[in-house]
């Protein structure tokens, strides 16, 4: 008898033989790319003129008249300045789409031939597709909830173990809190520095529409938002589900994030955290395309966008480590 495929069976895959017969050479996966990013034609990445034609440099194959500069399809996107071939960047992130824990940059180094900090580089970039932009307001109803990362205990020093025996709450850890919204199943999230009343409703408020019902649980910080219709399941009693009352889509999603953590990263530094939780939302709200989708979604994305080896490095005040 034949069995339906686990998981969402309705999806369009692409296996790794059709991968690479879709991309045998340099110049298919080119045209790949030039297909999503033009997709009415080719034109100036910096000035959006129309009025190009092709050149003879080595690197950047396209010349702009009016802007009198060369370019690719490459040029003010996340590739930017890459001399990574495209055909490793459409593995890269095929890669990335289908694992359903992500990839780590030491596979991705042994899978397409890079060292591992170029690798590390590559998924980085291409987390740029999911960075959040969309300001559009939730109607409801939303789940919210926050999960907390960081170190085992186990694996703390004993001072640090003493203080936080001292301290109430998840010392040691970095917050994140999430909204999904019940309707379209969509997925927000974002690292917050504080778990206070201030901070949580100030995220509700942000994604969610004035008089939208909001579910939670029953931490004190979630209380006092009289412009939502606000219920909250009180865990401290074993209370989950309450008639349509309960964090359950959200709290899946925190699942997901986390195996990842444990199976993939093994370590998400409070400095890049942000850019993990972005690359799992964002997939999470395109997982029901097929996989052909997913990628032009991922490439189109990292349109307009930029990361520089120099600033994805840079402090930005929160500690770091060994990536993943």
């Amino acid at each position: 008898m034949t069995r339906k495929a686990p998981g969402k069976s309705h999806r369009e895959g692409l296996t790794l033989i059709e991968l690479m017969d879709m991309f045998p050479t340099e110049e298919a996966a080119a045209a790949w790319f030039e297909s999503v990013v033009w997709p009415n034609g080719r034109h100036c990445p910096k000035c959006g003129s129309v009025r190009t034609r092709e050149a003879s440099h080595a690197k950047m194959p396209y010349w702009c008249t009016d802007c009198r500069s060369y370019f690719s399809v490459k040029t003010c996107t996340a590739m930017q300045a890459s001399k990574i071939p495209l055909r490793k960047w459409a593995v890269a992130i095929y890669l990335c789409l289908t694992s359903l824990k992500s990839v780590s940059s030491m596979k991705l180094q042994r899978d397409i031939g890079v060292s591992q900090p170029t690798a590390w580089f590559m998924l980085h970039r291409i987390r740029e597709a999911w960075a959040e932009d969309d300001d559009d307001q939730f109607d409801g109803p939303v789940e919210v909830d926050e999960s907390f990362f960081g170190g085992e205990r186990r694996n703390m020093s004993v001072s640090k173990r003493k203080a936080m025996n001292k301290s109430r709450g998840p010392v040691g850890k970095t917050a994140v809190v999430g909204v999904k919204d019940r309707d379209s199943g969509e997925v927000r999230a974002e690292v917050v520095g504080r778990i206070d009343s201030a901070t949580l409703h100030g995220f509700v408020r942000e994604h969610t529409e004035p008089g939208a019902t909001v579910y939670t649980d029953d931490a004190a910080a979630y209380r006092g938002m009289p412009e939502f219709d606000h219920e909250a399941v009180n865990h401290t009693v074993s209370e989950y589900v309450r008639g349509m009352a309960h964090t359950n889509g959200i709290e899946s999603f925190w699942s997901m994030l986390k195996r990842a953590h444990d199976g993939t990263f093994h370590k998400m530094s409070p400095k890049h955290l942000q850019r993990y939780v972005s690359e799992f939302a964002g997939k999470h709200n395109i997982r029901d395309s097929g996989t052909l989708a997913q990628m032009r979604d991922t490439v189109a994305g990292l349109v307009g966008r930029s990361l520089l080896h120099r600033d994805l490095i840079a402090d930005n005040g929160l500690p770091s480590g060994s990536g993943a």
